[in-house]
């Protein structure tokens, strides 16, 4: 699957077949999330939530993938990632765009 940033690719024919998502909800365990604490009183990478959000981005952009898979997509494009905290702890990733099929 073709995945772009971009909102229309110039001088390609093809179909939009309509909106795309994928998203997930991840947390750290409370052990993990202790030690990450301790790390931001002296300050530096959060690497334990670096990975998270990798992980999460991911995982949400295998779902949209899947998604526009089943539409019989070429490709997605407008691709957009979002964030937001939905308690302490835990974070959304929602990542959407545009499935197209290229004629």
């Amino acid at each position: 699957m073709k995945i772009f940033t971009v909102e229309n690719l110039p001088g390609i024919d093809y179909e939009v077949l309509g909106v795309v998502t994928g998203s997930t909800i991840q947390s750290k365990n409370v052990f993990s999330d202790l030690g990450q604490s301790l790390k931001n009183i002296v300050g530096g990478e959060l690497r334990s939530y670096t990975q998270m959000m990798d992980k999460a981005r991911k995982m949400a952009t295998d779902r949209m993938i899947a998604q526009a898979e089943e539409m019989h997509a070429d490709a997605i494009i407008g691709v957009r990632y979002a964030t937001s905290a939905i308690v302490a702890q835990a974070a959304e990733v929602l990542v959407y765009g545009t499935a197209i099929r290229f004629k």
